[in-house]
């Protein structure tokens, strides 16, 4: 293969993780700009996604490739039960953990959101046992370039980089419209101004921010479906590094800020690809957190966020 196509391969290699990345940031954004609450147990409802499409596959005996009216029909309707359940585990863990906490000092929901990620791990440990577990080839995967355009080339692109892209893009693409063109979206980005004078307009702070973590809980759940059709195989502790990765990813690109999530989804997919293939798979997370260290040093703000004066 030619330096050209490495290249290439390693970029397309670093859109599709990437993606997935940045749909595991948003919802740590989300919640962030709305409570200011870093939810390191997103990253295992991200888990949890990957576990509940693989158990829904299972009870509908779907362990083969699926193809027509299957494809069209039952990977839908699994994308939205995955994301519903996801979503609602995600609201059901504020309620329970982090509402009791909201008025108390930051350190306690903060460590409060450690130990949920712990149980979450644990009931997955539990629940698919500590080896890996196969995730079925459900999502057909095709060489696009040499069956579909007829070149003849060693740069591998399959429909399954392209589900991915076409997962992800809508639905980054949907929250953006969402949260700066319809009134829930205008009531979420009130509260995270001032959540005092939202709720003196008549805003429902709890309400909203229910919506936020189910969002933010169903972006995770989708992003664990699309990471389990991708790579064929999940464990319990995959949310551990998917979640750090994409939690950094959300402070490189502003925290609380939605596009720059996603740039910094991309921008550390892209940056695990390249330094996995020219420099070892080893550094790669002594490289992606040294960039972090450098953006909060000389940008604490972040690539697209803005810097804010504390009123006193």
């Amino acid at each position: 293969m030619e330096w050209h196509e490495v290249l290439v391969q390693q970029t397309i290699n670093g859109l599709t993780r990437g993606s997935v990345f940045a749909l595991i940031a948003l919802g740590y954004t989300m919640v962030y700009g709305i409570i200011e609450l870093i939810n390191f147990a997103h990253g295992d409802v991200f888990m949890l996604g990957l576990f509940v499409s693989l158990t829904a596959f299972t009870l509908l005996g779907m362990a083969r490739t699926l193809g027509g009216w299957e494809l069209v029909t039952i990977l839908p309707l699994v994308f939205l039960a995955t994301m519903c359940c996801c979503g609602l585990v995600n609201v059901t863990i504020d309620r329970l953990a982090y509402r009791p906490l909201r008025h108390s000092a930051r350190l306690a929901p903060f460590i409060t959101a450690i130990g949920v990620s712990f149980m979450i791990e644990n009931l997955a440990l539990i629940w698919k046992g500590p080896a890996p577990v196969p995730y079925p080839d459900v999502f057909p995967s095709i060489d696009v370039l040499r069956e579909w355009v007829g070149v003849d080339t060693l740069v591998y692109l399959t429909t399954k980089d392209l589900f991915v892209v076409g997962v992800t893009a809508p639905l980054m693409f949907g929250l953006q419209r969402f949260v700066t063109r319809t009134t829930w979206g205008k009531a979420m980005r009130a509260i995270a101004q001032d959540r005092e004078t939202a709720q003196t307009m008549g805003i429902n702070v709890e309400k909203m921010i229910m919506l936020t973590f189910f969002i933010g809980g169903a972006l995770a759940g989708a992003a664990g479906l699309t990471q389990g059709l991708y790579y064929n195989i999940g464990t319990w502790y995959i949310g551990f590094q998917a979640g750090l990765r994409a939690f950094t990813a959300a402070v490189l690109g502003g925290i609380g800020n939605m596009p720059g999530a996603a740039l910094g989804g991309l921008v550390i997919g892209f940056l695990s690809a390249w330094s996995d293939q020219y420099i070892s798979a080893r550094w790669t997370n002594a490289i992606v957190f040294s960039i972090l260290i450098l953006v909060l040093v000389f940008r604490p703000q972040g690539l697209l966020g803005e810097k804010t004066v504390d009123r006193v």
